[in-house]
């Protein structure tokens, strides 16, 4: 038999996509057009409930993605697994690289998706996952950025009027919530929760967040006084009956609608980047914490908590696909941050002594 092309796989699922895809709508982000179309009225309302602050007018898209249901192809598709980054276990994702383009499979779902330079379809149980579809639209945006040299780092952010502050982590963690007690202090707003592209210009540092909304853990929800009534009262006593350990590792995420919790106008996914915090910081370490400055260029050693693989679904602007061999490039990262105050943060996670130091820093105008 012989290999299957992206052509073949349109084929297979155009009777699907052609007679049950919805009226299209349109997402804008950084002036790059995504036009959605989805075969399911109620997966439709749950992405446009999602999406709502980057819904824009009709409008040519630079790319259309489909959204459709379970489809068996006519043909077998030959995966090979995906392999993870270091410390990650589990089979994610698997490839099948197509004439023409790529093959994802979820593993653990199930869900299909086509990534090529003209189309980009998602198929299979996709109703009952709805944050993989989603994930799927937000990696249509960081695919055309990092084409276009941006850099993806593994980092949440904040901005005011005058700064903008990236927070990555290493060993412990913490950046969602970190980042959300910063919302706390005035004039501040919301750029992302894990995914930041950034590129260095003439005029500074310009850094682009995807419209992903906070996926965060229990241990958020119950130290955050902001956050409480985001779970039912129940599970709520539950996890703040629970140790402190076992909380920490507890692996049960939550939507937060940014809207929802801290009021309309607080979410602004463009920002100029002066600074970024890597939390290098230990739950048993027994030092005071300490937010130091540091160059970046001199601490190399912090660059894995920034970088971030662009992954499966990322095909190069020169042509050939990401691959889980493929080296990052170190300096362009360095090149990208170049000029942005680097911060570490060491010692015990103390997370009244981060939010003063935010404080400190975002509050200054200078």
């Amino acid at each position: 038999m012989r290999e299957a092309s992206v052509q073949d796989v349109i084929g297979a699922l155009d009777p699907v996509r052609a007679t049950r895809s919805s009226d299209p709508v349109c997402l804008s982000v950084g002036g790059y057009v995504i036009e959605v179309r989805c075969t399911s009225p109620a997966l439709l309302a749950e992405l446009l409930r999602y999406f709502q602050h980057v819904i824009s007018a009709p409008a040519e898209p630079d790319l259309t993605v489909h959204v459709l249901g379970e489809v068996k192809l006519p043909f077998d598709i030959d995966f090979a697994d995906w392999i993870r980054e270091p410390g990650k276990t589990g089979r994610k994702d698997a490839i099948a690289d197509l004439a023409g383009g790529r093959m994802v499979l979820k593993v653990r779902t199930g869900l299909q998706f086509l990534q090529s330079p003209g189309w980009a379809v998602a198929f299979g149980p996709t109703e009952d996952h709805p944050n993989q579809v989603i994930n799927f639209i937000n990696t249509q945006i960081l695919n055309r950025f990092q084409r276009e040299d941006w850099v993806a780092c593994h980092a949440a952010a904040v901005r005011t009027a005058a700064r903008g502050l990236a927070i990555s982590g290493l060993s412990g963690g913490g950046k969602s919530t970190a980042m959300l007690r910063l919302m706390e202090v005035a004039g501040t707003r919301y750029v992302t929760n894990d995914r930041l592209l950034v590129r260095r210009t003439d005029t500074g540092t310009q850094a682009l967040g995807i419209p992903k909304l906070p996926r965060i853990n229990p241990g958020t929800i119950v130290t955050n006084s902001r956050l409480a009534g985001l779970i039912d009262e129940e599970r709520e006593e539950e996890l703040r009956n629970m140790e402190r350990d076992e909380l920490w590792h507890l692996e049960e995420k939550y939507d937060l609608f940014i809207d929802d919790i801290y009021g309309p106008g607080r979410i602004s996914h463009e920002a100029q980047l002066t600074d970024f915090w890597v939390l290098n910081w230990a739950r048993d370490s027994r030092a005071p914490t300490a937010v130091t400055k540091v160059e970046l260029r001199e601490r190399t050693d912090l660059l894995p908590a920034i970088m971030k693989s662009p992954g499966p679904f990322y095909q190069t602007k020169e042509g050939p696909f990401w691959t889980d061999r493929t080296p990052l490039d170190a300096g362009a990262y360095l090149t990208a941050l170049e000029g942005i105050q680097t911060w570490e943060i060491t010692g015990q996670i103390d997370f009244d002594v981060l939010f003063d130091a935010g404080t400190a820093l975002l509050g200054d105008t200078r």
